[in-house]
């Protein structure tokens, strides 16, 4: 028997199952949301359905009546697109730092954004590969953790852990501990890291997050201001950071000279944008200054280009590159 109380339910049944299974090419009819509603012990005529909609219409929902492929409506806009919706399940699918559980959870989530059709298209036809995926299932939490500890300028006392070999030829875990200043968590090259000053040395410490074990927030403990170990002062940015720190190897940063083929120029622009001053240098070469940190990770982006690539200056770099090629030299010395 109908319960008279679920019909202050019944707008936002009617709105939960447009939401849910209309689309453009899936409207619904006022039959269906009528029996849909009768499921739920809701009676309800056409009249009435046709009222309720056009109350949802007047409070902002985009809902179409429409003939094709059938008589019916449908949610017409939605806070994601389809194709916006397509991009978030590629970069989920895509990140190593989200463990498969998480990826199955988060997904689901992100397909309640469009239509249940729209979602099951988006299924289909996002890639799944067989990419490692990470299997700290602690991530998020630690996330969570060091983004408030950020925002409340507190130190963290991390528990960090390192694979190494075993005298049984098998991976073991061996952790360390680190009291923490946190400043920024970046997403870069497929990780998470979180960027902050080990208390016992006065510069910048890069730290995998899905190596973390746990995070305490020292709630007593005050965090070492930014400005205390890097250049910035009003604000740790972020963005250049990433931009001077090449694969997330921390260094100090120094004026760069490179020259460069032709060939690169792609490379070189989607790396440090439209806005790096080039110079030509020859028909076929030309010339960039940046300021970089001059890390192992500027030497392995540098040298994955070959003879694309020198460098003019500084001479550490100089040189930091050619002993690394002379390492590389004798590994294959016959």
């Amino acid at each position: 028997m109908p319960n008279k109380s679920n019909q202050k339910l019944k707008l936002l049944y009617i709105l939960d199952n447009l939401l849910k299974n209309s689309d453009e090419n899936n409207p619904i009819d006022a039959e269906e949301i009528i029996l849909d509603l009768q499921e739920k012990g809701i009676e309800a005529e056409r009249k009435s359905v046709y009222k309720d909609i056009a109350v949802l219409q007047q409070f902002g929902y985009d809902i179409l009546k429409t003939r094709t492929p059938k008589c019916g409506f449908f949610i017409a806009s939605r806070d994601f697109e389809v194709a916006e919706v397509r991009l978030l399940c590629d970069a989920i699918q895509a990140a190593g730092f989200i463990s498969q559980k998480k990826t199955k959870q988060l997904l689901e989530k992100i397909y309640s954004l469009v239509s249940v059709a729209q979602a099951k298209t988006i299924e289909n036809q996002v890639y799944v590969d067989n990419r490692p995926k990470c299997a700290n299932e602690n991530i998020y939490y630690n996330i969570d953790k060091l983004d408030r500890a950020i925002q409340n300028s507190r130190q963290v006392k991390i528990i960090y852990r390192k694979r190494k070999i075993s005298e049984r030829n098998t991976a073991e875990f061996e952790e360390k501990t680190h009291y923490i200043s946190p400043y920024a968590l970046i997403w870069s090259n497929d990780h998470y890291y979180l960027v902050g000053n080990n208390r016992n040395y006065s510069n910048i410490m890069i730290t995998r997050i899905d190596r973390i074990k746990d995070v305490e927030i020292l709630e007593n403990t005050p965090a070492i201001n930014f400005s205390d170990v890097s250049p910035y002062r009003d604000k740790f940015d972020s963005a250049d950071y990433v931009n001077k720190h090449f694969n997330m190897f921390s260094g100090d940063p120094q004026e760069v000279e490179l020259v460069c083929h032709n060939s690169l120029i792609d490379d070189i622009l989607d790396k440090f944008g439209d806005n790096v001053n080039i110079i030509k240098h020859s028909e076929e070469k030309f010339k960039i200054n940046i300021n970089a940190a001059v890390s192992s990770g500027l030497v392995s982006w540098i040298m994955q280009y070959g003879n694309k690539i020198q460098v003019k200056s500084p001479e550490s770099l100089k040189k930091m590159i050619l002993d690394r090629a002379e390492e590389i030299r004798k590994v294959y010395q016959i």
